[in-house]
């Protein structure tokens, strides 16, 4: 079939061609939105799950509900990399001026600016980051250098200032397990305070299973502040629509032995299904799909994902970090408790939990309860079974 016809979307954070078994997320945010807008609070939301699920499409749908109900999305993807505060004084600087150009302000826009301009020089004073404002710096205001009062004094000017416009603002969040404590602890805060004020600005992320926990030892109330629904793999329904509403988009069906065989080996996780969709669809000569192209294409899956998906998660491992995760693989996919996985590599559980600590830091493992951990990316444990020895911490072909 056509390759340049391809519906498929295997890249991070695509888009599919049919989003299938997100519509009560979907829903919900549009809600949080109107609520807002409308001067009713609503817990913001966190989207949660393993790699693959699809949390960043969910995110990018949040920026087009954002644009559809006339409110102001700015979005980043937190990395340990990206110093938080500068990204943060850049990202609200985006957003005030899509609340209004500057020709527009007014008296509360001139304000939050000000406040930008504190927070700004704070953050990085060499005066780089208010490129723009034009203001004089606010005194009093954003300027402390305690992130926690600063940042919410930068949201509540902003959502001032947007509601001055009749608009909103929502920032949005990639990968939030990877903020420090404060940094979290002051996103927090500075929600609270829009909230405490029924200001018209939130913010919505995603990140790893963890994050509940993260927050909530950030701040206790942040389970009141936000829901934290978790996303997985998709429902056997969801999972043949995603699978083959893109294919008859282009007006291809998939026979039933070829929908079934691809869902058993996907297990209806999004990722690997566009994953297979893409295969299958370059290597059938059509005018359909069977069984027997699912069949052939499974190989050139595997292969793919061994490479792409799973390979490039460990290429920052260390020998022993790497060896831990393959102890974990030999007792399954499911959470492994610390002092099993221990006992398969010959040693204490004292002397193996600097390597865990660091697996979950790295964002490779998190921990569903006291005393276990998991794999963050579904099926990990197959690739390591199938590329690593037990007794080496080599992967074959590397």
């Amino acid at each position: 079939m056509d390759r340049a016809r391809n519906p498929y979307t295997p890249n991070a954070g695509a888009p599919p061609r049919y989003l299938a078994g997100r519509r009560s997320e979907v829903d919900d945010f549009r809600i949080l939105l109107k609520r807002l807008a409308n001067g009713y609070t609503e817990q913001s939301v966190v989207v949660t799950g393993l790699r693959g699920v699809g949390k960043t499409v969910l995110l990018g749908e949040y920026q087009k509900i954002a644009a559809e109900e006339d409110w102001v999305a700015v979005k980043a993807e937190v990395s340990k990399s990206t110093p938080f505060e500068p990204q943060m004084a850049n990202l609200a600087r985006r957003a005030l001026f899509q609340v209004s150009p500057k020709a527009r302000w007014g008296e509360r826009a001139h304000t939050a600016a000000g406040v930008l301009k504190s927070f700004s020089l704070t953050v990085q004073p060499d005066g780089t980051l208010g490129a723009g404002l034009d203001v004089d710096a606010m005194e009093g205001m954003a300027d402390t250098g305690n992130l926690n009062d600063d940042l919410a004094d930068v949201f509540e000017a902003i959502g001032r200032a947007a509601q001055d416009h009749q608009k909103g603002v929502v920032f949005l969040f990639d990968e939030i397990q990877f903020l420090e404590k404060r940094e979290l602890e002051a996103l927090i805060g500075a929600v609270h305070r829009t909230v405490q004020y029924q200001l018209p600005v939130t913010f919505a992320g995603a990140g790893l299973p963890q994050l509940p926990g993260l927050a909530g030892e950030a701040k206790s109330y942040a389970e009141r502040l936000f829901r934290f629904p978790m996303i997985g793999e998709l429902e056997d329904d969801a999972a043949t629509e995603a699978l083959v509403e893109p294919a008859r988009s282009e007006s291809v069906e998939i026979d039933p032995g070829a929908v079934e065989t691809i869902l058993q080996y996907t297990e209806g996780y999004p990722y690997f299904i566009q994953e297979f969709g893409r295969a299958v669809w370059n290597i059938a000569p059509g005018p359909h799909i069977t069984i027997e192209d699912a069949a052939s294409a499974q190989a050139i899956v595997e292969a793919e994902l061994d490479e792409s998906f799973f390979r490039a998660r460990i290429q920052r491992c260390t020998v022993e970090e790497r060896r831990y995760m393959r102890a974990m693989a030999e007792l399954g996919a499911d959470a492994q408790k610390a002092a099993e996985v221990a006992e398969v590599l010959g040693r204490s559980s004292e002397q193996v939990a600097p390597l865990r600590a660091r697996l979950i830091n790295k964002g490779l493992l998190y921990t569903p309860r006291y005393g276990y951990a998991k794999f963050t990316v579904p099926q990990f444990d197959r690739f390591m079974r199938r590329h690593m020895d037990l007794d080496s911490a080599r992967l074959l072909g590397a």
